[in-house]
């Protein structure tokens, strides 16, 4: 499902240049739960843009399903970002104007489904993370955790082939972080694929196989 041999990327910032990437190697078949753990300037979040299709290295090469990534036009990338990944991040992302329902609704519209099909597919995946009772509540009206079961919904209503979750427990408490996770995981023993990104070795360590990156470079 992805491939990545030999990636390296790097940035400019004032007059030095930071090597975020150096080198790595990464395989992910289908179905499988990876956690990504590593410190902050670690190169998580350049990986994680990578490996969404949001940048392309400057070496090496990425293969998402059978597609050369860095060789890719834009329109592709974009089909891909809207039909392949869902993301989940630590700040939930909601527009606040929108209720639950319509939160989840927002990437099918943008697909071109009707609004009879979008309803149905938001209620379905509200239903399927325990919200459907909350569909009208706006995010203000609604705890963190429950805001980031309805960003988990939207993610899943694309019917991506990979989850990628940045720190999808970063602003939750324990509780409701345990909660998250065991939606998660749950997820994944139905068959989604799953990538999270974290620097918790706790949240890390649920998942069934851990990387480690630091100053670039990738570990297991």
């Amino acid at each position: 499902m992805i491939d990545i041999k030999n990636v390296s990327k790097s940035y400019t910032m004032g007059s030095n240049i930071v090597k975020a990437l150096d080198d790595i190697s990464f395989h992910v078949d289908e179905g499988e739960f990876v956690s990504i753990i590593g410190p902050s300037g670690s190169g998580k979040s350049t990986l994680m843009n990578i490996l969404g299709c949001l940048d392309v290295p400057d070496s090496g090469t990425y293969t998402f399903n059978g597609l050369n990534v860095e060789k890719a036009r834009d329109s592709s990338l974009a089909e891909i970002r809207n039909k392949q990944v869902g993301f989940v991040f630590q700040n939930f992302n909601l527009l606040a104007k929108l209720n639950a329902l319509e939160n989840v609704e927002v990437p099918l519209l943008y697909r071109g489904l009707n609004s009879k099909e979008c309803r149905k597919t938001a209620l379905k995946y509200l239903d399927l993370v325990g919200l459907k009772d909350r569909e009208h509540h706006k995010p203000s009206e609604l705890s963190g955790g429950q805001q980031q079961r309805v960003a988990i919904a939207r993610a899943l209503a694309g019917s991506p082939n990979i989850i990628l979750a940045d720190e999808p427990t970063g602003a939750l408490d324990s509780k409701t972080s345990n909660d998250i996770m065991a939606l998660i995981k749950d997820l994944n023993r139905n068959g989604q694929t799953i990538i999270l990104i974290t620097h918790d070795k706790t949240v890390a360590e649920q998942a069934k196989r851990v990387v480690r990156i630091e100053d670039g470079k990738l570990y297991e």
